[in-house]
């Protein structure tokens, strides 16, 4: 039961990091750019602490990995923070990982593994839902500018995802990359203007940064060696759910009968393609 409640609140913490990015971004009016700067510089904080709490052997800084793990980071952060101007908090989850499912298989096809039938079925599965909720629609379209930035974001998180495998150390990683992904996101501030920081924004991306993203993939790391692969993979399935709920009882967002159907295309085009690696 504690492991459960464990994965449970982490699951939580990772889709509140799509409601706390609507909230900052959209009803408090603070710059995506801002918002991406701030939770990044939050989480690296946070991370960092974590590390020196931990008193084990630094991680080193410098290494190719470790560079290309901080730019598909950078560009994660700021796709994710200029979608949600537009996208809803459940809308924007279930693309980041509709996306993430799709680039991830495709690169195990490109690097030519043995996959299950059941993968290509999980996948086209999950391919359909993508595009029965970006289908352009006279009645609720959803916005080109935003699905484009979060598919972009989803592509990165996968690229993050697929350099990340075999990590030694995981937290010690993701500390790095925070650390060397927050310079970019503060040149790509810049260079976009800085706009207004309201305090509520402000805070808003610091908890987004040192709590919802730096102790929840803490936390994470720490169970996952307790969770079986399947069950780990299937708990995230629970993220876009749970963003949508949040979404409406929070932010007052539309349940349409289209958002429904393709999340459970999505979702379940997932749980197929996990099904398949057990």
């Amino acid at each position: 039961m504690k492991l459960f409640a464990l994965v449970a609140l982490i699951m939580c913490a990772f889709a509140a990091n799509s409601v706390l990015n609507r909230i900052g971004v959209a009803l408090q009016g603070m710059d995506p750019m801002d918002f991406a700067t701030v939770r990044t510089g939050a989480g690296a904080a946070m991370l960092w602490l974590l590390v020196i709490i931990r008193q084990a052997p630094r991680p080193p800084l410098f290494s190719a990995k470790r560079y290309a793990g901080a730019i598909a980071l950078a560009v994660y952060m700021i796709g994710f923070s200029w979608a949600y101007i537009t996208l809803d908090a459940g809308l924007g989850a279930l693309i980041l990982f509709g996306v993430l499912q799709i680039v991830v298989f495709g690169w195990a096809v490109f690097e030519g593994g043995d996959i299950p039938l059941l993968r290509w079925i999980g996948a086209g599965i999950a391919l359909t839902g993508l595009c029965v909720l970006l289908w352009p629609s006279g009645t609720t379209p959803v916005p080109i500018g935003g699905a484009i930035a979060m598919t972009i974001a989803g592509a990165a998180w996968a690229v993050y995802t697929l350099l990340g495998r075999a990590e030694a150390d995981p937290l010690g990683a993701t500390a790095s990359n925070f650390l060397l992904c927050l310079p970019l996101v503060a040149l790509a501030m810049l260079a976009a203007g800085i706009g207004e920081m309201p305090i509520a924004g402000i805070i808003t991306a610091i908890i987004a940064g040192a709590v919802t993203s730096g102790l929840g993939y803490a936390l994470w790391y720490r169970a996952l060696p307790a969770l079986p692969t399947t069950v780990a993979g299937i708990a995230q399935l629970s993220v876009p759910v749970i963003a949508v709920g949040a979404g409406v009882l929070f932010l007052n967002e539309p349940l349409t009968t289209r958002l429904v159907l393709a999340g459970g295309l999505v979702l379940g085009g997932i749980a197929v393609s996990l099904a398949a690696r057990r």
